[in-house]
Order: C-alpha cells, then sequence, then structure tokens
C-alpha cells in the first residue's frame, strides 16, 4: 500500500502512513478487530505489566486466514509456537537470555567497521552507474543488502539467498500483518510455507552442525525445535526486514530533506537524523498485545480477549522527538536495538560520505505499510555530473 501523493515539502510525519492517528491508516477490518492505544504514557503502562497484557497475540495474522490458505500451511505442517516476543514469564526470560549473548553491546560494536566496509565497496559500485548516467534505488541496492549480512555474521546460522530471502520476508509480513484477499493469501501462504520448509532443514543442520551458533545454543539450553524454529523464522526474516526498512527511510529522509551532506561530515547530524526516523516513522511503529483479564488502567477501562494495537513511533512521540519507545519497552524491547540503530547510523554515514553529492531522484516514493510496519518502498537517487567530476 502507499501513500496518498505528497507533495514536496510534506514532512516526514506527514508522509509516514502509521504516523498519524492508527485508525485512518487502518482498513475497516483492521478497526473493527482492534483497538489503538496512542497515548505514550498509557503505552508504557501497559508494556511494563505483561501479565495483564500479553505478547500471546505478536504472531498472529493481523486478520483471519481463508480456508484455503489455511489448507496449505497445514500440509506442510507450519507451526509457530509461542518464543520470545510472543512468549511471556520464565520461558521468555530463559530464550532471550541465549539469544541476548548473540547481541552483546560487544558484539553488536564489533560490526561497525566491516559495516562501513561493505558499504564502502558497495558505493565504489555505484559511483560507476552514476556515472554511466544511471538512476540509483538505494532501497534495493544499498538498504536490503547489509542486515541480512550482518544477521549471518552475528548468529552463525544460515541466511536465505538474496532473492528468496526478500520474497519471503516480504510476503510472510504481508500475511501475518497485512489484509490480503482471498487470493493473495493463497500466494502468501504458499510462500510461508515454502520458507516454514527451508528453515526447518537449516535449523535441523545448525544443530547437528553444533558450532556455537543461535539454534545450536537454543537446542542446548532446552529449546524444542518447533520453538527454535519459531523463533528463526521471524528473526530471519523481520530481524532482518525491519532493519533494511528503517535504513532505507534514513537514506530517503536524508536525501529528500537535503541533509546528505550534513550526515558526511558529522556523526552526531547522522545520529539526530536517525533518531528522527525513529521518532517520527519508525519501520516498526506498532506492536500488538492481548487483555488477559478485565483491568482498569490510568482511568481506561480493558476486557478480557480485547486485542490492542500500541503506538510505539509518530503521533506525540514524532511531536515531541521522543524515540524511547521505537523497539518496545519492558521485558520485551527489542534485543536488537542497538544493532538496528547502529547499522543505520553506519550505512547512512558511510554512504554519504562515499557518494557526496547525492540528490533525490524523482518525487517522494511510495510507501508501503501493514499493521506494524511502515518504509519507503523505493529510495531513487542520482548524482550530477558536477558532483561526480569534483
Amino acid at each position: 500500500m502507499s501513500c496518498p501523493f505528497a507533495s514536496p515539502s510534506a514532512t516526514l510525519a506527514e508522509l509516514a502512513p502509521l504516523a498519524g492517528p492508527l485508525p485512518d491508516a487502518y482498513p475497516e477490518e483492521i478497526n473493527r478487530r482492534y483497538r489503538s492505544i496512542e497515548d505514550p504514557a498509557l503505552v508504557r503502562r501497559i508494556l511494563l505489566r505483561p501479565e495483564d497484557f500479553t505478547p500471546a497475540n505478536a504472531l498472529d495474522t493481523a486478520i483471519d486466514l481463508e480456508p484455503a490458505a489455511l489448507r496449505i500451511l497445514a500440509a506442510q505442517r507450519f507451526s509457530l509456537p509461542p518464543v520470545l516476543a510472543s512468549a511471556g514469564g520464565k520461558e521468555h526470560l530463559a530464550v532471550r537470555r541465549v539469544v541476548a549473548r548473540f547481541f552483546s553491546p560487544a558484539k553488536v560494536a564489533a560490526q561497525a567497521g566491516p559495516i562501513a566496509e561493505r558499504v564502502a565497496g558497495i558505493c565504489a559500485g555505484l559511483a560507476e552507474d552514476y556515472r554511466g548516467g544511471a538512476q540509483v534505488d538505494l532501497a534495493q541496492r544499498l538498504a536490503d543488502v547489509i542486515p541480512p549480512e550482518v544477521m549471518a555474521r552475528l548468529t552463525g546460522v544460515p541466511i536465505p539467498p538474496a532473492a528468496e530471502l526478500k520474497r519471503w520476508s516480504q510476503d510472510s509480513l504481508e500475511l501475518f500483518w497485512g489484509w490480503p484477499d482471498a487470493r493473495r493469501q493463497v500466494e502468501l501462504a504458499a510462500s510461508a510455507a515454502q520458507f516454514h520448509a527451508w528453515l526447518d532443514t537449516s535449523v535441523a543442520e545448525a544443530v547437528a552442525r553444533d558450532d556455537a551458533n543461535l539454534y545450536a545454543a537454543l537446542h542446548h539450553a532446552g529449546v524444542d525445535p518447533a520453538r527454535i524454529r519459531s523463533l528463526g523464522y521471524f528473526l530471519t526474516i523481520a530481524g532482518q526486514e525491519t532493519t533494511a526498512m528503517l535504513i532505507a527511510t534514513a537514506l530517503r529522509t536524508a536525501l529528500h530533506e537535503g541533509r546528505w551532506e550534513q550526515c558526511a561530515q558529522s556523526e552526531q547530524a547522522t545520529a539526530e537524523l536517525v533518531g528522527q526516523v525513529l521518532a517520527q516513522a519508525s519501520s516498526v511503529p506498532t506492536w500488538r498485545r492481548r487483555v488477559a483479564a478485565d483491568v482498569e488502567l490510568d482511568g481506561e477501562q480493558f476486557a478480557a480477549g480485547e486485542q490492542l494495537v500500541l503506538k510505539l513511533s509518530g503521533g506525540v512521540l514524532g511531536e515531541e522527538g521522543d524515540d524511547s519507545l521505537a523497539f518496545g519497552f519492558g521485558i520485551h524491547r527489542c534485543l536488537g536495538a542497538g544493532l538496528a540503530r547502529m547499522e543505520t547510523e553506519v550505512v547512512l554515514a558511510s554512504a554519504a560520505r562515499a557518494l557526496p553529492g547525492l540528490k533525490p531522484a524523482g518525487a517522494e516514493p511510495d510507501w508501503m505499510h501493514l499493521l506494524s510496519f511502515q518504509a519507503p518502498q523505493t529510495v531513487w537517487s542520482t548524482q550530477p555530473a558536477a558532483e561526480m567530476a569534483a
């Protein structure tokens, strides 16, 4: 899906589909099913009470799937039992402790140099394209490339080939967080089943390899294969795809707001731009919760079984430049928060230094959005001849 036509002067907050009131961005089917919570203080209170507001629906499909799609998934024995983001209590903490070791501050910091070097190499090739008069989509050529490579290095687990990974990632996000019609559901379910089958094999191989990779570590911690596969499904897909989306949004913002050169010259300017993106238009601007039992919180009544969409970016947070909720809050705060922020800053700064004078090519890009994800679909760019000569 895309946002309406926006003028060249439109702000990031005006462009991002989920930056404004959530009901305005969702179809009626979603608004009937979910209650949107947009007050940051209330969102924080909810996330601090996981026993009352559970993550049980975190990996549910946003809408009920049609029988034809369900049959495709059943034929593959597709299942995603609760784990990490969708689990609570001791089960959540046990898995979280294992996964956190792979994303420690020291390990994340050690990735900055390899990322910068890889970006420089990619940009050297892009510079040749620009000199040939080409316009380049930085979302595809740069943002999509880095996160899967980083994820593979940190976790030691297999990553699908790039083309399959991108297709499986986008299809699964749409299947679980979109509102596809019956025909589209069948296509998406077939794609999800393919990835599930690939993952089933890759998890077994990684566990057997037992070379300190993430899946083997989870196995040694007593996590059963089904839950390892469940974690791998969205770590492989959402874990890298949402970072690619964040990088694309940052690249788009720097180009369209005339801040490309600032990012080349100043780490602080780069950090401020990424912070702005996280506050106004994060790639994961909402998350879900289910009410466990009738409860009152801050004067609001919540009924047992009620499903909530919590706003983590945009709205008041965007207006105040507050990115403190962009990666969640409380015990379920994203373990990859530091990695995603660092990756985005390093990719943006390195690209800006390697490709001086880059300009946006064409109008503002269309944006995709689902229940909990948003990003510009493309980031077309060009380099004027004078800048290339310099």
